[in-house]
């Protein structure tokens, strides 16, 4: 497919999508929440990719921030509308989706763009990045699951802090609070990142994605992690994956891993 405003490879069965507006410092608006939501969903779809790497173009940004000139005369009614949309279409999708998504920080991460990073599975930053929620000065609140997202990887406390003050953090701040898992250098950012996902592809798909179902539950409303865990760890029995993994075991190889 052709986009807009994103840039998608296919590599070693790795899927980089790049967020490709650097003279608006990679700002989200709704057509590239489109392109996003477009890709991911192709990519979801495409038995050739195992993990998805989101990251932005240039040196400077990740994303920074939402396009605020799209929604500066938005009334009550369709600001509610453009949350629930990109949530849906968008952040919400990339939590749940069965195959990891990994956010590759580059620079600066600040409202939606930070929101797209947590809505990924896990983060890994270059050490010129900036993170933070500035939403409270333009009025607003985080709308794309950042006031849900953040307390659950800092805490309640920091998040209050964070969000109440638009502080902006460092990339080590975000590393200590756990916001990202590592710290790299802008020029080993993709190339680290590719490390772990080659990790993740040696084991089975089908596991993998229970494994994130599972994670996941335990931050829902209404839903019982233990029991999603008991259910999924079960499923797993049936799968090929499963006779396949611990045949390699007992055989002492390499378990070669379809997915099925």
């Amino acid at each position: 497919m052709n986009y807009e405003n994103i840039l998608v490879a296919i590599e070693e069965k790795i899927a980089t999508i790049t967020i490709n507006r650097p003279t608006k410092l990679n700002a989200l608006n709704k057509s590239t929440i489109g392109d996003l939501s477009n890709a991911v969903n192709a990519l979801a779809n495409n038995e050739e990719v195992r993990v998805i790497i989101i990251t932005g173009n240039g040196e400077k940004a990740f994303v920074a921030g939402a396009d605020i000139s799209e929604f500066a005369n938005y009334n009550v009614v369709e600001g509610a509308q453009l949350a629930a949309e990109g949530q849906e279409a968008l952040f919400d999708f990339i939590e749940n989706l069965k195959k990891p998504v990994i956010a590759a920080i580059n620079g600066f991460a600040l409202g939606g763009g930070l929101e797209l990073a947590m809505a990924c599975h896990f983060r890994i930053a270059s050490d010129n990045a900036k993170m933070g929620l500035p939403e409270v000065t333009l009025g607003l609140i985080p709308g794309y699951g950042g006031t849900q997202r953040l307390p659950q990887l800092v805490g309640k406390g920091r998040a209050m802090e964070l969000i109440m003050t638009a502080a902006m953090i460092s990339a080590e701040e975000a590393k200590q609070y756990g916001l990202v898992n590592h710290v790299v250098s802008q020029a080993e950012l993709l190339s680290f990142t590719a490390v772990i996902a080659q990790k993740i592809i040696k084991n089975a798909p089908f596991a993998i994605g229970k494994a994130i179902k599972a994670i996941n539950a335990n931050f829902k409303d209404g839903k019982n992690g233990f029991d999603i865990e008991i259910k999924s760890f079960g499923e797993c029995f049936g799968t090929q994956d499963f006779k396949e993994g611990t045949t390699a075991f007992l055989e002492k190889r390499k378990a070669e891993f379809t997915g099925k």
